[in-house]
């Protein structure tokens, strides 16, 4: 018989998976994400503060069960709150995959509870549904372990290598198919066969990430976000809890969506990406074409020169600005130039970074307006009539090596800087992006290359520019 707090406990459930939706909504432009990630976290605790009051009247197994569950709860709360204040921008994708790892292992475990915890033979539909649970978080947890080291640098996980991985991957899938069929047909075995499908599913997630190459870790990650939405959405339909439905399945949605529009960024299927693909091998004359010659190397003071007497200035960040955490300089470099009438766009590249929206969040939050942040499709055209393209810490998102077929990053979409009249880039080093070849770009002859920290040469730029403006 269905209760009143039954059914009060069903809305409230319900108002949090509206409040899910809604906050997915306004994260459609920066202007309103920091306000869609209130109402999403105000929709997970009414969702959560239900549960524990259903706990409390329905009654529970023990008391131990439940400090257990509170001293839970507080160590996750107080785990998540320092390591997101604390964590650079830089490290943001390794904590993101770490928290995909936090939540697939999660979904697995009560997926597992779902299906071992009852004295009776779960039903067909709870077996399918918890073993899916079962699987998808499985896979989620060590994929995204693996990520998490590959993105952090982790030696002995960048040194991983599988051979033969087709075979590897087509074992560990039938494996884990098998006992994941052997579970719903023989429900008696369910002990074994539950057991025996994580196992198979936790090495098929790392058999399934070690091939890939760091300069698709975020394409990864979005896909392992979307498997652990997946998961998460799996376990509500085998408890019956619609805000673990409605939460999953906005996450399993809004993952596979990204990953998609991330491949198509690339001009790759996305299939093609998850079978290992850049940082792989290329033959050596692919990787050494384009990498004759010798650069033009400039200062800061000749910079300052350029910057100030052209009319349109387009910035060009990637992930070593973000290394440097030189976001804030290039913003006021902006200002400054801004100040003096020259016109001043910031181009955007899709998989710029190490995550998806790397170089928005990052400008968003030395507060650039955003109408200055101007996408791939939008920003190409725009370059052949720009005086100057100054690119800071981004590589293989520039290289016209992409243009033509046998490298790295062949048919990728890149930006356009070298159709510019000048282009200054700014590197610390002389080595290579994830792709594993030289950018071409360094060696055209409108290209001159700042050598340094991005964040001391910005600031040695803006000091000269200052004094060029007094």
């Amino acid at each position: 018989m269905v209760s009143t707090l039954d059914i009060v406990a069903w809305f409230v459930y319900l108002f949090a998976a509206v409040l899910f939706v809604v906050g997915l909504h306004y994260m459609n432009s920066p202007k309103t994400a920091r306000r869609g990630n209130q109402i999403s976290a105000s929709g997970m605790v009414c969702a959560v503060l239900m549960a524990l009051v259903k706990l409390f009247v329905d009654g529970f197994v023990s008391v131990v069960a439940v400090v257990l569950l509170i001293a839970g709860i507080l160590i996750g709360a107080v785990a998540g709150v320092v390591s997101a204040k604390k964590v650079k921008m830089t490290d943001m994708p390794q904590l993101v995959s770490v928290f995909n790892t936090v939540g697939g292992g999660a979904a697995a475990l009560v997926a597992l509870n779902d299906i071992l915890a009852s004295v009776h033979t779960p039903s067909l539909v709870v077996l399918i549904t918890a073993g899916l649970g079962v699987v998808i978080g499985s896979v989620t947890f060590t994929g995204s372990l693996v990520a998490a080291g590959k993105l952090q640098g982790i030696a002995v996980v960048k040194k991983l290598n599988l051979p033969a991985k087709a075979v590897w991957n087509v074992l560990f899938i039938l494996l884990t198919i098998g006992s994941f069929i052997m579970l719903c047909v023989n429900p008696e075995s369910r002990v074994l066969w539950s057991l025996l499908t994580a196992l198979f599913a936790l090495v098929y997630g790392l058999v399934f990430v070690i091939p890939i190459g760091g300069a698709d870790m975020p394409v990864v990650i979005s896909v392992l976000n979307a498997c652990t939405g997946t998961a998460v959405a799996m376990n509500g339909l085998a408890i019956d809890n619609v805000a673990l439905i409605v939460a999953g399945a906005l996450v399993a949605a809004a993952g596979v969506t990204l990953s998609v529009l991330m491949a198509q960024a690339m001009n790759r299927p996305l299939l093609s990406v998850l079978a290992g693909g850049f940082g792989g091998a290329v033959s050596s004359g692919a990787a050494e074409q384009g990498t004759q010659g010798s650069v033009k190397e400039t200062s800061p003071d000749d910079l300052a020169v350029q910057l100030v007497y052209a009319q349109k200035v387009i910035f060009v960040p990637g992930f070593g600005l973000a290394q440097a955490q030189a976001q804030r300089e290039l913003a006021d470099l902006g200002d400054l130039l801004k100040g003096r009438g020259v016109e001043v766009s910031y181009a955007i590249h899709p998989v710029a970074g190490r995550m998806p929206g790397h170089m928005n969040v990052l400008l968003a939050e030395a507060n650039v307006p955003y109408e200055e942040l101007v996408d791939l499709d939008d920003i190409n055209p725009q370059f052949p009539s720009t005086n100057l393209a100054l690119v800071v810490g981004a590589n293989d998102v520039t290289n016209p090596a992409a243009r033509r077929p046998g490298t790295a990053v062949s048919g990728m979409p890149i930006l356009d800087v070298d159709k510019a009249e000048h282009v200054v880039v700014m590197k610390r080093g002389r080595g290579k992006g994830y792709a594993g070849i030289e950018n071409e770009l360094y060696f055209t002859d409108n290209t001159q290359m700042l050598f340094g920290d991005a964040k001391a040469s910005l600031q040695a730029v803006i000091a000269a520019v200052k004094e060029l403006l007094s």
